[in-house]
């Protein structure tokens, strides 16, 4: 085995190791905010799409927005007892498995939407009558709610 006597001077990290740490810092930034960009940009709402990113941008300058939009799943329940009354539960319950299949994100709502046609609907056609509409839609909270009107 052969002993060199010229020691091997080390002048600090490459210039590899330089870009490397220079991407694992500016990457993530990049990413996380063009991923960020991009998700503002989706229409979640499922409305008209508008090129307005923020809320505030579609209130008209210089005045607040005095009423509050009511939210989706309250539009829903209402317009879903409205059918009850003028038509059965049946059709109530149909458009409501519709409507949170067509948007998931009513989908946490359901349960608390088809319970309150439940009760609706023993107040309108009584009790024996409303339990003959249940079906297993959001978990059979229809007749949760019959049962509890009733009992």
């Amino acid at each position: 085995m052969k002993h060199t006597t010229t020691q091997r001077i080390q002048r600090g990290p490459g210039p590899a190791r330089r870009i490397g740490r220079s991407l694992a810092l500016v990457l993530p930034v990049v990413l996380v905010l063009s991923g960020t960009l991009a998700v503002t940009r989706v229409n979640w709402s499922g409305g008209s799409s508008s090129d307005s990113v923020l809320a505030a941008a579609e209130a008209p300058s210089g005045t607040k927005a005095r009423t509050k939009a009511r939210a989706a799943h309250e539009v829903l329940r209402d317009k879903l007892l409205l059918e009850l009354q003028e038509q059965d539960p049946g059709v109530a319950l149909t458009h409501l498995q519709q409507a949170v299949n067509g948007r998931p994100s009513l989908a946490r709502h359901c349960r608390s939407i088809a319970r309150t046609l439940g009760r609706a609907a023993v107040r309108v056609y009584g009790p024996s009558r409303a339990q003959s509409y249940a079906r297993p839609v959001c978990d059979t909270s229809f007749a949760s709610g019959v049962l509890t009107q009733h009992g």
